[in-house]
């Protein structure tokens, strides 16, 4: 048992640590942060129920509406609903980088939970590409949702599209990680490779760019402070 939940868990709190500690400026309350990771963890919930319900009543099972909506959209629109009204305008959330490290926080707060359950469900063998695959294109598209949210809160000019790009970026790159191991019944693995190094690459040059963003923030708060000093 105590093997199992640290298989399931463990992928989780360590892709968390590594975009935490990405940070190259003010790292961010771990409270604030555990809290995201367990509004994650509650999000599973709901979202259970609602794919539930479409599967037990037939709708929406063919491969590309159950991955691009059910899946997809479905879950992504919650992480996206949580950060807009949870996360969005504390106090806390005041650099672009904020915005990674609390999207990466909801996201593998809801892998977290599934992959606990998957695992129990089909046992502790799966639990190395669990983590290679869906854990970590959960915390890939909490880095993308996360970007444009911060994209979104600092941006100068209008932002509107940058919150949109928050919802529908993750979703569709969510949807097609599904669609692709839906409908690949062999040798998946010489698909899924190219697009998680894809994702990865997608992901980590927006971890560079919120970076700068931030730094370039730093700065001109800092030039700013000095030139009322004089």
């Amino acid at each position: 048992m105590v093997g199992m939940i640290s298989a399931s868990i463990a992928p989780g709190f360590a892709l968390l640590a590594f975009f935490y500690l990405k940070d190259r400026f003010d790292s961010e309350p771990l409270s604030m942060v555990m809290r995201a990771f367990v509004f994650g963890v509650l999000l599973v919930f709901p979202i259970m129920f609602i794919q539930y319900a479409f599967t037990a009543e037939g709708i929406g099972q063919g491969p590309l509406v159950s991955s691009f909506l059910l899946t997809g959209l479905l879950e992504e629109f919650f992480k996206w609903f949580i950060f807009l009204y949870v996360i969005y305008k504390h106090v806390h959330f005041d650099n672009h980088y904020d915005g990674i490290v609390y999207g990466v926080a909801i996201s593998l707060g809801f892998a977290s939970l599934e992959n606990l359950l998957y695992l129990f469900a089909h046992g502790i063998e799966f639990a190395f590409t669990r983590a290679i695959f869906p854990v970590s294109s959960h915390a890939l598209f909490g880095v993308i949702m996360g970007y444009y949210m911060g994209k979104t809160k600092f941006s100068k000019k209008s932002s509107s599209h940058f919150l949109i790009a928050a919802l529908f970026i993750p979703a569709s790159l969510h949807g097609l990680y599904d669609y692709l191991l839906i409908t690949i019944t062999s040798n998946w693995i010489y698909v899924m490779i190219p697009f998680m190094v894809f994702l990865w690459l997608f992901a980590m040059r927006r971890v560079k760019i919120a970076n700068e963003l931030t730094a370039n923030k730093k700065v001109v708060v800092f030039e700013d402070s000095d030139k009322q000093m004089f």
